[in-house]
């Protein structure tokens, strides 16, 4: 086998040794048995065509914002690979961009470097935020706390808070753990918020039960008065809405014993107005024939004749007694509307014979038929003069005196 110059960057000799050159000399990069020459060269080759792939791919990753230290890393190793690579190509291309990079990677360290400050700051921020709402929460009036909000409210705090501390970039240690301080005592301010406000609820609670339990031992105490209790029940009912509440769940199973002793009142006393209604509904129909012979006294006009019958319907109507007590109302009021029907034709006489009145009414008559007469008069010389205007004013001004004239009744 002779020496062969398959290419610029390297050679097979006789023995089959595969040469690389570098600079002004070659080197040996090892042998492919059973091979031509130029089967020989083509594998070193690929050995190459390798090592400018992972450069290449090592320039996109800086190029990319890979982190600086991972690209400097990999340079340091590739540069070591290279320089004693068994591979067949342009080595010192291969070197040249490696020591390129090495610029690209300062520059990156330092663009990462600010990004990271940027970053860290922006994670300072957003955790302090956090915080300030955790802050606001522990800061609300305890007694006006909306607790289910508020609890609620703080687990997303908390839980933002975790999910920050592992996805958000890293911050420094100091402002770390005085931001975790200041959540820590928000949180616990709010824990003992909550518990100080229920352990007083629940003492309120408990006097409200206390009271009401007193008010329904009271309230089935008047069971043996049956209706006449009825009073009784209606005071403790007052207090019973004055005593507040104990709880949904405690209140309407208390209500419950309340009100039932209360049905017992009532049901006595519906039992006694059964009894007097029956008792009661012949009273009823002779208030209604009463009430008959009353209602037309509406239309009476002879206030002396009105009144005399009222007066004999009203005797009769106490001496009656008592009707069923859901009829006391309407059979009442009608015989309110028939009085004071009567009393107005009373008093429209007294208004129309009280002498002052009727001394002020007579001396404006008097005037009033001397203007008549003269409008009376302007009339008819109106008339006479076939004028319309002078005789339309002339009715109108004699319309007027007549109707304030009856006005007045005369």
């Amino acid at each position: 086998m002779t020496t062969t110059d398959q290419q610029p960057w390297g050679r097979v000799d006789e023995s089959g040794t595969v040469y690389v050159r570098e600079g002004d000399g070659e080197r040996a990069v090892g042998q492919y048995p059973d091979a031509t020459p130029e089967e020989a060269l083509a594998y070193f080759e690929r050995k190459y065509v390798e090592l400018n792939g992972q450069v290449t791919l090592l320039e996109q990753r800086a190029r990319g914002g890979a982190p600086a230290a991972d690209i400097a890393k990999t340079v340091k190793n590739l540069a070591s690979s290279i320089a004693t690579a068994n591979a067949v190509g342009n080595l010192q291309a291969l070197t040249d961009r490696l020591a390129a990079l090495g610029g690209t990677v300062s520059e990156l360290n330092e663009q990462q470097s600010q990004e990271a400050k940027a970053a860290a700051v922006a994670a300072v921020a957003e955790r302090a935020a956090i915080v300030e709402e955790a802050e606001r929460l522990a800061a609300e009036d305890p007694a006006k706390t909306q607790w289910k909000q508020t609890s609620a409210a703080l687990d997303v705090l908390f839980t933002k808070w975790q999910a920050h501390q592992h996805d958000a970039p890293r911050i420094p240690k100091g402002e770390a753990n005085e931001l975790w301080k200041r959540f820590r005592a928000a949180r616990t301010t709010i824990e003992q918020n909550r518990k100080a406000f229920f352990a007083e609820l629940d003492s309120a609670h408990k006097d409200v039960r206390n009271r009401k339990q007193q008010l329904i031992e009271k309230a089935e105490a008047l069971a043996p008065q049956g209706a006449d209790g009825i009073p009784a029940y209606r005071t403790l009912l007052d207090e019973w809405k004055m005593a507040g509440r104990s709880g949904k769940k405690q209140d309407d199973a208390m209500w419950a014993k309340f009100k039932a002793a209360g049905d017992v009142l009532y049901s006595a006393k519906s039992e006694v107005d059964a009894v007097e209604n029956e008792e009661f509904s012949g009273n009823l129909a002779q208030k209604l024939e009463l009430l008959t012979e009353a209602e037309p006294l509406l239309a009476e006009t002879d206030r002396t004749k009105a009144r005399n019958a009222l007066l004999s319907i009203q005797r009769r109507w106490d001496a009656i007694g008592k009707v069923p007590r859901d009829q006391v109302k309407v059979i009442e009021d009608r015989l309110r509307k028939v009085e004071t029907a009567v009393r107005k034709l009373d008093d429209d006489h007294w208004k129309r014979n009280n002498p002052e009145t009727k001394a002020r009414a007579e001396g404006l008559a008097g005037q009033l038929n001397d203007a008549i007469a003269k409008l009376e008069s302007a009339l008819a010389d109106a008339e006479a003069s076939k004028d319309p205007a002078r005789i339309q004013e002339a009715k109108e001004s004699l319309e007027t005196r007549k109707a304030w004239l009856k006005a007045i009744g005369q």
